[in-house]
């Protein structure tokens, strides 16, 4: 009865470490994805998007001219979180772009303000 107990822990143990091997795998995954250069095309249409709809208030190539508004050439380029959050649901005087902006317009926007140098 003590070897079915420890044989069934033993069971119960090795799928914990597979879930946990999974899972770890998939987040991998997705930073590498995030992480990938992004192609000329895609910061030609992140421009194209800055243009639309940020360069108003944060400046035209993201040189804010001494607005309230946010220098984007020095947000944190390891903050992707706070970026896409900001953007659907603003801060401050930004507005929100929630059901404006689609998730491939905020990954555009992300590989142009890549870009650029101040992180």
């Amino acid at each position: 009865m003590a070897q079915a107990a420890s044989s069934a822990r033993s069971r119960k143990l090795e799928r914990g470490r597979a879930a946990l091997l999974a899972v770890s795998v998939l987040l991998l995954m997705a930073a590498s994805a995030r992480a990938a250069e992004p192609t000329s095309e895609q910061i030609e249409e992140g421009v194209s998007i800055d243009e639309d709809f940020c360069a108003k208030c944060h400046g035209r190539d993201m040189m804010n001219s001494g607005g309230l508004a946010l220098d984007l050439r020095k947000f944190p380029k390891s903050d992707f979180a706070r970026f896409r959050n900001s953007l659907l649901n603003g801060k401050g005087g930004m507005p929100a772009w929630r059901g404006t902006l689609t998730d491939e317009d905020i990954d555009l926007l992300w590989a142009y303000i890549g870009t650029s140098s101040g992180d």
